[in-house]
């Protein structure tokens, strides 16, 4: 069920999600989402593994932020009312095809370039796979999605749960203009 663009709007601004929790709905971040370990809905523990991984490649602190809560509430909603940059490029839902398709292609890559899943590359192998896949499509990337579009999606992802609320313009240091002020901050 869609909400309307009020309520939306206020509680985007502030970070919040629904979350169901032990059969009842609970409005938290993604980061109280994962401090209280909320089960997944979507997204496989392998999957969720590889997530947290890329995303605090690109963007450290996106685990602790709750990267992985958001991408996988984002792909338990309609399609219509998901707010990943995935929409915009995938035109046959469910949008998770997308992700495990290039959680795939990234485990395969690392293990055709370092011999080793993404998962467990260390530090420097990592960032320089990821600048890589950002520039262009190896040869020995196997699937679609391209590597540049896998990248630049959850690199989306990653930057909106760190950067899209109140505080983390604050954090930037960038006034946040809302067309609607949310009523308190998370």
């Amino acid at each position: 069920m869609a909400q309307d663009r009020r309520t939306f709007l206020k509680l985007s601004g502030l970070g919040l999600l629904t979350y169901s929790v032990g059969g009842a709905s609970l409005l938290m971040t993604p980061a109280q989402a994962r401090a209280k370990k909320v089960p997944l809905t979507v997204l496989t523990p392998d999957e969720a593994r590889t997530l947290e991984a890329f995303g605090e490649t690109l963007h450290p602190g996106a685990s602790e932020a709750g990267l992985v809560h958001f991408v996988d509430h984002q792909l338990s909603l309609d399609p219509d009312d998901c707010m990943s940059l995935v929409k915009y490029f995938v035109n046959d839902p469910p949008f998770i095809n997308f992700y495990r398709a290039g959680f795939k292609s990234l485990q395969d890559y690392s293990k055709a370039k370092y011999s080793v899943s993404f998962v467990a590359l260390k530090d420097a192998d990592r960032i320089e796979l990821v600048k890589t896949i950002s520039r262009d499509n190896p040869k020995e990337w196997p699937f679609p999605p391209p590597a540049p579009l896998f990248y630049m999606v959850v690199r989306n992802d990653t930057t909106d749960v760190l950067y899209g609320t109140i505080d983390g313009f604050r954090r930037l240091g960038v006034p946040y203009m809302p067309h609607i002020v949310p009523p308190e901050r998370w």
